[in-house]
């Protein structure tokens, strides 16, 4: 069974052909609306199950992939989803699995790593495993030509977020730094030129790279508080992802520069700063070219341009709190109150 969506039903033509030239049957789920909830996956494993899948591809940007990768791993009834929540709860995985990006963001075809929407809480909430990565990743920059340029900027901010969050995190790690400036490097370059010209199949390249590179950082060492403050817009008031994590990005390195000068004035010489050898000073001048970097690509304003106004910022900061496994690889603890101040430097 191959997940996908409705704008990426149509990549799966030549995959779908080459099955069925071996004798394979294909059934295609591509009923996501949008980023995946709870009752959507609950949907694609009964499809799983009534098809008698015995093998699961993802292909799409990573809601597909998330999707995917769940149904995969609980095809055979043995724990449920709610028992999964959370890290390191998953037993095992029951069935195949490979992973194809349309989209260079999420890195989700290398990580253990699954996000859903419990819609009741109104949170996101992840799956983390090493029984959720992926058997086999296809990355092919031809996927991504056609992604418009609002989910180009969404899912490339995204990926820088990763990179940064994984580089400057009370858990990073040598190896990883080096995925993480790399694909730093690789956004910085050629984000820009791929949101303005998407037939640029070097940028598309360079961007699914980056997008490889953040993924492989988030098993090892994962992301922090941008994240964790991010989820509630997505959860609460459905901002994409991406845009989320763009419109916080600057305001928590702020937040954060004070304790790891030395570590964000290395991302910004990443980002192609100019440095002065003031650590502080270059490290906000990396801040303001990620600021840069996001109205160029068309993310422009704070959360109030997303309809959110001050009164949910205190709903907001108590739930972003529940996010402890993001929240305590960040460089400095935050608070509830901290949360809160954020989010209104945010609006």
């Amino acid at each position: 069974m191959i997940v996908t969506t409705p704008p990426t039903r149509g990549l799966c033509d030549a995959l779908v052909a080459h099955f069925e030239e071996q004798g394979v049957a294909v059934s295609i789920w591509d009923a996501l609306v949008g980023e995946p909830t709870i009752a959507e996956f609950t949907a694609a494993l009964e499809e799983a199950r009534r098809f008698g899948a015995d093998c699961l591809v993802g292909l799409g940007g990573g809601s597909a992939m998330d999707v995917a990768k769940l149904v995969a791993a609980l095809f055979d009834g043995r724990q449920e989803i709610a028992d999964v929540i959370g890290v390191d709860r998953l037993g095992g995985r029951a069935l195949p699995l490979a992973c194809v990006p349309t989209t260079s963001g999420t890195g989700s075809e290398v990580t253990p790593i699954a996000i859903l929407e419990d819609e009741q809480d109104e949170l996101k909430k992840g799956v983390v495993s090493p029984h959720l990565v992926p058997d086999i990743a296809c990355l092919d920059p031809q996927l991504t030509v056609s992604m418009p340029p609002a989910v180009t900027a969404s899912t490339g901010l995204d990926a820088l977020t990763h990179c940064i969050e994984a580089f400057a995190n009370r858990f990073s790690h040598p190896m990883v730094d080096s995925f993480a400036l790399e694909g730093i490097r690789l956004i910085a370059g050629n984000l820009e030129r791929a949101y303005h010209d998407g037939s640029d199949l070097a940028a598309r390249a360079a961007m699914l790279r980056a997008s490889y590179y953040g993924g492989l950082c988030l098993g090892p060492v994962n992301t922090a508080a941008v994240h964790a403050l991010a989820y509630p817009l997505g959860g609460q008031f459905h901002v994409p992802h991406g845009v989320a994590n763009a419109v916080l990005l600057p305001h928590v390195l702020r937040f954060n520069v004070e304790v790891a000068a030395d570590r964000y004035a290395m991302v910004a010489d990443a980002l192609g700063v100019a440095r002065t050898g003031d650590n502080a000073r270059d490290a906000m001048a990396g801040i303001e070219r990620i600021e840069r970097l996001s109205r160029a690509c068309g993310v422009i304003g704070g959360m109030s341009a997303h309809g959110i106004s001050s009164n949910a910022i205190p709903h907001m900061a108590a739930a972003a709190m529940t996010v402890t496994r993001l929240l305590e690889r960040n460089l400095r603890v935050v608070t509830e109150e901290d949360a809160a101040r954020i989010y209104t430097a945010a609006l």
